[in-house]
């Protein structure tokens, strides 16, 4: 599946959102696999810290926001979260009024797997 840049928008359809997808021949791939939440609400937008993997070596890390959102946008980088079956590609968020975040999106629709990870 090639990269694609996709428009789109939230369930408010006053915030206007770049969905960057992500496919499989990329360079580096990682799996987000905790989050630390920044306030008591759990939204993807409140995630103000990431841990994941390394696909291919294993290595693993963590990143805040920011530079996790940005790495993301290059396009040759791929983020998800789960696996096999359960996987779901992560995409980054850039609402016009707010900073850009992470956010799961599959099969046409946002979903929450972000929100859903262990926290650390």
């Amino acid at each position: 599946m090639p990269d694609a840049d996709v428009e789109g928008q939230c369930d408010d359809p006053r915030e206007r959102i770049k969905v960057v997808r992500l496919g499989l021949g990329s360079i580096m791939a990682i799996e987000i696999t905790h989050v630390r939440f920044g306030s008591t609400k759990k939204t993807e937008d409140e995630i103000v810290k990431y841990k994941w993997k390394n696909v291919s070596t294993g290595k693993v890390g963590e990143n805040d926001k920011p530079s996790l959102v940005a790495w993301v946008d290059d396009k040759t980088n791929t983020a998800y979260v789960g696996s096999g079956a359960n996987r779901v590609n992560v995409a980054s968020v850039h609402p016009e009024n707010t900073k850009p975040y992470l956010r799961t999106y599959a099969d046409g629709k946002w979903t929450n797997n972000l929100v859903s990870l262990p926290t650390f």
